[in-house]
């Protein structure tokens, strides 16, 4: 415990000092919504134009944070971004392991909390709008490129979507892939031990008509123009039209470790072969669990979630005997970042 606790203060400490050479700016925001009442929480990362005092940022109990400096003024000219969505029950704490790497080589990175599906709103009516998620972040993208004095100005040709797990589907939804509910039914009947089945009779977001419609329908914003899942959900519902037409380059990335509840083969894997192969890669990453893709652990945070929700402590497990997941992330955000910079080829590989 005494080496687990001098590494993460060591971490902590040169994670501070480098973004102080390397400023990173943060912004959180609530963005209403005066038609729907869905008001979202976002926070944004981007390049700072001067080396400020960072702080941790969704540092807690349980996770340890990224470095930031509140509202620094951002740097000059143009800037790729990235748009970020976190998987059911999460939020966007999740991924700023990823934000803030992605900030501190350029990019201007928003996310948001997906009400209904969020750690901090769990109402059902919101959760059955789940064909509101691919809008959120179209909000999201909307309020950043107005705002360039706040964040810096947008490079409107690179705007990509990177989720996790449900966030890997919006992703897959905002670049135009249409899902089928009946589909998606169906192939629960013969797959009813996977974790998309179950969390999609929670959410229950094609228990009307109305609903279901919805759910079907395009919601593709041509303003992305590259996406990337991180260990999806929900894919085996995307129909093969949908996919194969897919005018968008798309990183595919799979956790490695075995799991009945979300297999690679049935997902990740399954989502890439209906994909064009020119455009998307496929990379599945074998001491990666579904989790890796969520922000470090802190020494002590499984007793935490145990106390607050028995069960909950498999989000701090990984692959025995696997690398440490900060040393997963580091590969992770060095993939994410090369895709981003130049899409890859058509390649399928095991890392």
């Amino acid at each position: 415990m005494k080496t687990a606790l001098s590494t993460l203060l060591f971490t902590c400490l040169a994670a501070s000092a480098f973004a102080e050479q390397n400023p990173v700016g943060f912004h959180a925001a609530t963005l209403p919504d005066p038609h729907h009442e869905r008001a979202l929480e976002m926070v944004v990362w981007y390049p700072g134009a001067a080396p400020a005092k960072a702080q941790l940022i969704a540092d807690n109990a349980v996770f340890v944070g990224a470095p930031a400096a509140r509202d620094t003024p951002p740097a000059a000219g143009e800037h790729p971004m990235v748009v970020l969505s976190h998987g059911f029950a999460g939020n966007w704490g999740n991924q700023a392991w990823l934000a803030s790497a992605l900030a501190q080589q350029g990019y201007i990175v928003a996310a948001v909390n997906h009400p209904g599906s969020t750690s901090r709103d769990r109402s059902a009516a919101a959760a059955a709008q789940l064909w509101q998620r691919p809008v959120d972040l179209s909000r999201a993208i909307d309020a950043v490129t107005a705002q360039p004095e706040k964040f810096g100005v947008v490079a409107k040709q690179r705007i990509a979507v990177v989720g996790h797990s449900l966030g890997g589907w919006t992703a897959m939804e905002i670049a135009g892939a249409r899902f089928d509910p009946e589909r998606f039914a169906r192939d629960c009947q013969a797959h009813p031990q996977l974790a998309s089945c179950s969390v999609y009779q929670q959410m229950n977001p094609a228990s009307t008509p109305a609903l279901k419609h919805s759910l079907a329908a395009d919601w593709r914003d041509t303003r992305v123009s590259a996406v990337v899942s991180l260990d999806l959900g929900l894919s085996r519902g995307l129909t093969d039209a949908s996919l194969a037409a897919l005018s968008v380059p798309v990183l595919v990335i799979a956790a490695g470790v075995p799991s009945k509840a979300l297999p690679a083969r049935l997902e990740s894997a399954d989502l890439a072969k209906r994909l064009p192969s020119a455009s998307s890669r496929y990379v599945e990453i074998s001491d990666a669990s579904h989790f890796t893709f969520m922000a470090v652990c802190k020494p002590g945070a499984v007793a935490v979630l145990e106390d607050a929700v028995p069960g909950d402590g498999i989000i701090c497990s990984d692959a025995e005997n696997g690398r440490p997941r900060e040393v997963i992330q580091q590969q992770l955000a060095g993939l994410i970042s090369a895709f981003l910079a130049q899409p890859a080829e058509g390649n399928d590989g095991r890392l």
